[in-house]
């Protein structure tokens, strides 16, 4: 049964979808784009910035008091002071894109007070729309979405995604992916992890992990999982992983088998005791490229985000409420 989807998230299907035209639009004439490089395998082109934009000014005419956190653009447009803040990836996969590998999408998150309330995930070669709103389920066009029932990780498919970036480290990525892959049935990496979300969330994954990841890569992906009944974290399985560039995410057995292997590798920055002194530098704790940005984002960290099991639907509110 198709769902009935609230007024905000309308507005988030009509920017996706606006999103997905012009990208399939230039995908049909890929080498007349014109690519730069926000760093070492790092591309942008011009078909991100077109469809940032086409999104921002869907959002911004129907709210024009809300904030943008927007993978090109930061937040040089909305409200920088508001409680509501638009969460956008306009190209997730774009080496893909540029290569005419069609795994790539769009992706769009709305959080309130730092806690994401609805997400589309947009598969424009495909057609497929993935949406969520807190308390009212995940869907994957008119189907309800639910995580996979396995509850052997050996029996279990498993999406990652490499590191690729100036600074990862290559080696510790090697290690985990080893005790991983020698554990599950099958590893895989598209290379779009809104997408790789989606699809634990659809129960075609049984879990996921990465390292590196911006929020904007994360924030629609981690509602449609939580609202299938999945559960998603960092990789010592605590909440707080949309600014700590690692998530482990799956149904609920395969995510604690997960945690198990990965809580090792965590690079979470605890508080430290007082009068211990601070670990040493090591080569695993390059500067991180988007320090800064995440400091400018602190707004949307005034609450924790808290992530539990998706609770059976509540009666739909009204059109007129927030949520």
């Amino acid at each position: 049964m198709s769902p009935t989807l609230h007024p905000m998230l309308n507005i988030a299907v009509k920017a996706a979808r606006a999103a997905g035209a012009i990208i399939n639009r230039a995908s049909l004439d890929l080498e007349v784009l014109r690519v730069g490089s926000k760093g070492p395998n790092d591309f942008v082109s011009e078909v991100d910035q077109a469809a940032e934009r086409a999104i921002i000014d869907i959002l911004l005419d129907a709210y024009p008091t809300h904030g943008i956190l927007a993978e090109e653009s930061g937040r040089e447009r909305g409200r920088k002071d508001s409680d509501f803040t638009w969460i956008i990836d306009p190209l997730d996969g774009t080496t893909n894109f540029l290569h005419g590998f069609p795994v790539y999408a769009v992706s769009i998150a709305l959080a309130h007070r730092g806690i994401v309330q609805q997400a589309v995930v947009y598969d424009p070669t495909r057609n497929d729309l993935f949406v969520a709103s807190r308390g009212r389920g995940a869907f994957l066009n008119d189907r309800r979405l639910r995580v996979s029932r396995r509850t052997r990780l050996s029996d279990a498919l498993i999406g990652t995604g490499f590191p690729f970036r100036r600074g990862d480290n290559f080696k510790r990525y090697v290690k985990m992916f080893e005790e991983v892959m020698q554990s599950c049935a099958g590893l895989r990496r598209p290379g779009a992890a809104a997408l790789d979300l989606c699809h634990v969330a659809a129960g075609h994954y049984d879990g996921f992990f990465e390292m590196g990841l911006n929020p904007w890569d994360m924030a629609a992906g981690s509602l449609m999982i939580t609202e299938a009944g999945g559960l998603i974290g960092n990789f010592t399985g605590e909440p707080d992983y949309l600014y700590q560039r690692e998530v482990v995410a799956g149904n609920p057995r395969i995510y604690g088998q997960l945690v198990q292997i990965l809580s090792p590798y965590t690079r979470v920055i605890r508080d430290v005791e007082p009068g211990a002194a601070a670990a040493p530098a090591t080569a695993d704790a390059a500067p991180d490229p988007t320090a800064a940005f995440v400091a400018a984002a602190a707004p949307l960290k005034k609450a924790p985000v808290r992530i539990r099991r998706a609770a059976a639907p509540a009666t739909p509110p009204a059109d007129d409420a927030p949520f």
